[in-house]
């Protein structure tokens, strides 16, 4: 065996030995990111040109103003070509700058590398299965029918995530 192979298998012992008992039963390894590196995210809307936006460049500023180590993304399923004039405005209004120009497409690279998945209102059929964790924020209203309400309850959702991981990644205190 050469020097890479016993590399590969120290380092799938260690997984399975520091995964913990469950984890070892279960006969799998729930994918947590390293302690110190960055837990990728990635948003995803149908067309990548207003929900999944308007959620990444929120997330982005409530886990910077929390200290949260994040790598964010977002992306379509069937990207339009632009990003929606309405949201880009929207977000230069706050403040914030729209973290793309141009959707683009989903890719398997995407969901094998994201720690979080969030999907709003996409049909997943024929993706790959999500590396990480994949929640489903269906119940978004259409910006397109109702923009207020629709970044209202995105805004909520990602309030109540940047909470959720900044409690994960703070020591439990006694």
């Amino acid at each position: 065996m050469n020097v890479a192979g016993s590399l590969c298998i120290l380092v799938s012992v260690v997984a399975l030995l520091t995964a913990g008992p469950a984890a070892l039963q279960a006969g799998s390894v729930q994918h947590e990111p390293a302690p110190g590196t960055a837990r990728r995210v990635l948003f995803m809307c149908p067309h990548g040109a207003a929900k999944s936006v308007l959620a990444s460049a929120y997330f982005r500023q409530l886990a910077a103003e929390r200290g949260l180590r994040v790598l964010v993304t977002s992306a379509g399923t069937e990207p339009d070509a632009s990003v929606a004039p309405a949201v880009a405005a929207h977000l230069t209004r706050q403040g914030l700058a729209a973290p793309t120009d141009a959707p683009r497409k989903v890719t398997g690279e995407d969901l094998a590398q994201a720690d979080l998945v969030i999907s709003l209102g996409c049909d997943l059929t024929g993706l790959p299965k999500p590396k990480g964790a994949l929640r489903t924020w269906d119940d978004i209203p259409s910006p397109s029918a109702n923009f207020a309400a629709a970044d209202e309850a995105i805004r909520a959702r990602v309030v109540a995530l940047v909470d959720e991981l900044a409690r994960q990644a703070s020591p439990a205190k006694p």
